[in-house]
């Protein structure tokens, strides 16, 4: 019964005779069970490595078995510290599958694209995602790790911004928890806040990307220098990644400019993101910032 939170059914039984007959060793216990001494030993090496019995000199069997309160937190404890540990890993998957794409985009030969649209330049991305923009009917996801964009920048945006908040389309977007110290973004957050866009921040983000509609999604070819080219994504499993990698990260971020955060929502720290990185295996050349597209400015329609 207890299988499903990491407990085998003779450590189980085990566990459930000796509350029954604390008092007894290990022989008596394995008569009683039908088990060998050995088994015995086994089960209470198991239960010892969960946590749910305890040394105790003092008795037969060296060892006494938690109250079942205690023992059930334990384990229900480490099972979510467990599916804690899966998701994060499943994250950093996402995360290095995303980069892995954009870097092999940039080795493609000039011209050669196997599906995917390649573009050079700063200027050929800004008028690729204008385009793009004017073409959104949904929605318009966007990461964005280069930190707080000057005044001129946020400015600038507000007019293709709201005409596509008038359109009805939805705008998600997640900057660096850094922007909280950048009085312009938190007056541009609160603008776009007032007209229906959402923002969020977050420690730390994998890369710089943009995902339209869920259909295409626009990432940096070197994340080192992002405005020296652009891939173009549309394939269905790709994007599928992709959005449930945004999905993770805004679930994850805190939002900003919303004057009613979702309950459960939880501040994170930027020491604590860095001891998850750690954890996953990544280095400290991992976790610094990665190179920025150019500022993203929503179109206006030709």
């Amino acid at each position: 019964m207890l299988d499903s939170i990491g407990l085998s059914l003779p450590a189980e039984r085990l566990y459930r005779t000796m509350l029954a007959y604390p008092d007894e060793g290990v022989s008596a216990l394995a008569r009683r069970l039908k088990y060998s001494e050995h088994e015995v030993r086994d089960g209470l090496s198991e239960l010892s490595a969960l946590a749910v019995v305890q040394p105790s000199p003092g008795e037969h069997t060296g060892f006494h078995a938690v109250p079942p309160e205690a023992a059930m937190e334990l384990l229900l404890a480490r099972q979510h510290a467990e599916l804690a540990a899966q998701q994060l890993r499943i994250e950093a998957s996402r995360a290095a599958a995303a980069q892995l794409i954009a870097e092999c985009s940039a080795l493609r030969p000039r011209g050669q694209s196997d599906g995917s649209e390649i573009l050079y330049g700063a200027d050929a991305i800004r008028a690729r995602l204008a385009q793009l923009g004017a073409e959104a009917e949904n929605e318009v996801m966007t990461l964005a790790p280069g930190g707080a964009h000057t005044p001129e920048d946020l400015e600038a945006s507000r007019k293709p911004n709201a005409a596509l908040l008038d359109r009805g389309v939805r705008m998600r977007t997640i900057y660096l928890s850094s922007v909280r110290n950048h009085q312009p973004t938190l007056d541009h957050v609160s603008w776009l806040h007032d007209r229906g866009g959402k923002v969020r921040t977050i420690p730390t983000l994998p890369l710089r990307m943009i995902i339209l509609d869920g259909r295409k999604a626009v990432l940096p070819l070197d994340p080192a220098d992002s405005r020296s080219g652009a891939v173009i994504l549309d394939g269905q499993s790709t994007l599928t990644a992709l959005c449930a990698l945004f999905e993770s990260l805004w679930a994850a971020a805190l939002p900003l400019g919303d004057p009613t955060p979702p309950r459960g929502t939880a501040l994170p720290t930027q020491e604590s993101e860095t001891l998850r990185l750690l954890a996953l295996g990544l280095t400290d050349a991992h976790c610094q910032t990665p190179g920025r597209l150019p500022a993203h400015r929503p179109p206006q329609r030709r």
